[in-house]
């Protein structure tokens, strides 16, 4: 069912909601994350890595000190799946881990510097292409871009990102 343009009510003018419209932003949700990890997939593609280790690295980038199984929640993914991808980030010195502070059964995940120089690699390869697409889109988009982005996430991510920040903006 497609939105009509002459519809009036809460729904009027509510263009982007026609199946074309939402099947254009799918194309471009593809074609952007295409372009964002192809100079990351191709430096982890060398060593060796893929996708999951970038995403590994970043979340643990992010949150030093992350219990493997709040990053099993994280990334959405089976223990068995984990130890595969984490298991050669810790053999190769990229990633550490350190028993829990109150239970020394949990294992708490940092980077090593080796793991810091890595993931700010990878990282620097995305920069340029997000802040060049920011700056142009300008303030009001970017605010509406990540409302977007948030509203297409399960409550279990938004409550999450809200937790990570709050965390964050409490050690600063």
């Amino acid at each position: 069912m497609h939105e009509k343009s002459a519809q009036s009510g809460p729904m009027a003018g509510l263009l982007f909601l026609r199946e074309d419209e939402v099947r254009l932003a799918q194309d471009m949700i593809f074609f952007a994350n295409r372009d964002l990890v192809e100079s990351a997939d191709a430096l982890l593609a060398d060593m060796g890595f893929g996708r999951a280790h970038h995403r590994t690295l970043h979340f643990i980038g992010r949150n030093p000190g992350l219990p493997v199984g709040e990053l099993l929640s994280i990334l959405g993914i089976a223990k068995q799946s984990l130890a595969r991808v984490l298991g050669p980030l810790i053999r190769q010195g990229y990633v550490q881990q350190t028993p829990g502070r109150t239970d020394r059964r949990q294992r708490l995940l940092s980077l090593t510097p080796a793991g810091v120089e890595l993931e700010r690699r990878l990282f620097d390869l995305q920069y340029e292409r997000l802040s060049m697409a920011f700056r142009e889109a300008g303030g009001p988009a970017v605010e509406g871009f990540r409302k977007v982005l948030r509203g297409m996430m399960k409550p279990s991510a938004r409550i999450w990102l809200d937790r990570a920040e709050a965390s964050r903006a409490a050690r600063k």
